[in-house]
């Protein structure tokens, strides 16, 4: 049976600090992919208030999951009937979190805060405790990670086997970590590594990359979506600001999972020798 949703990938920059101008300017995007026909709308990461790790300015504007980020993400979601998912600072307390959400027409449908924190965030930033949520929709069941997780195979893996045929990923891909920034194709190495998450893991993964220079800082954009098989489905987006949506069969999640009659992935796990141990159960 096919089960076919529209994804917006929205690539962009924001400068830091800025934070009521970047959230007009998602909903901006936002609306553009759901007006493209959009059921699921992907933001980079920490889009609001813009990617950076000073936690001495960030806290006066971080904001806690009844903010107006949250509230003016769900309104749109409810006028459109689509989610959201992007990036912010969170507020818990004195606590900062590099976080991000997938906000429906119903509020918030998944809070993830970034497990594996990239170079300054392990200074401004709690470690995340929300674990690796996924949700069931009527498109399927989708999960959420946050840029540097993505070097983490164990993210993808778990994730995948807790049932996501769909991980959200916003992302703000620096250079500095790889020799390279892109190849002929537009391709940045972190989007390379997506497409190897996917095809080990049998997911789709929807990556939207903060883009262009802000805050003295160079992002890469190379936005994509990888399909279960390793291939791009979308991208790589090459402009500092592009909205493209496009149509996937997340019934291919499952279909990939069988490659022929005697090459299985998933079944082929040997789960009595090793397994992944996540929300007290072994998978």
């Amino acid at each position: 049976m096919n089960h076919p949703i529209s994804v917006g990938l929205v690539q962009l920059g924001t400068e830091p600090f800025e934070a009521e101008k970047n959230r007009e300017l998602t909903l901006e995007r936002a609306r553009s992919a759901f007006d493209q026909g959009a059921d699921i709308v992907v933001l980079p990461e920490m889009v609001i208030p813009g990617y950076v790790a000073d936690a001495r300015r960030l806290a006066p504007i971080a904001e806690d999951l009844d903010g107006p980020t949250v509230q003016a993400w769900t309104t749109l979601a409810s006028a459109t009937g689509g989610y959201i998912c992007g990036g912010l600072c969170e507020r818990e307390g004195e606590a900062l979190h590099n976080t991000a959400l997938v906000v429906g027409p119903e509020g918030v449908l998944l809070h993830y805060r970034k497990l594996h924190r990239f170079d300054n965030e392990k200074i401004a930033f709690r470690p995340g405790d929300k674990g690796l949520p996924v949700a069931h929709t009527r498109f399927g069941t989708i999960g959420v990670c946050v840029c540097y997780d993505l070097r983490f195979i164990e993210v993808v893996r778990a994730l995948s086997l807790k049932g996501a045929g769909l991980i959200l990923v916003p992302t703000a891909w620096l250079p500095g970590f790889d020799r390279d920034k892109w190849d002929e194709k537009g391709m940045c190495p972190q989007a390379y590594g997506a497409l190897f998450q996917s095809n080990l893991s049998q997911v789709f993964i929807a990556c939207a990359s903060q883009a262009g220079v802000h805050g003295g800082q160079e992002f890469l954009g190379s936005s994509i979506i990888a399909d279960p098989y390793g291939k791009v489905a979308c991208g790589p987006l090459r402009g500092p600001d592009e909205v493209v949506v496009t149509e996937i069969d997340m019934a291919d999640a499952e279909v990939a999972r069988m490659r022929s009659p005697l090459i299985a992935p998933r079944a082929d796990r040997r789960t009595d020798v090793y397994g992944i141990a996540i929300d007290g159960r072994i998978l």
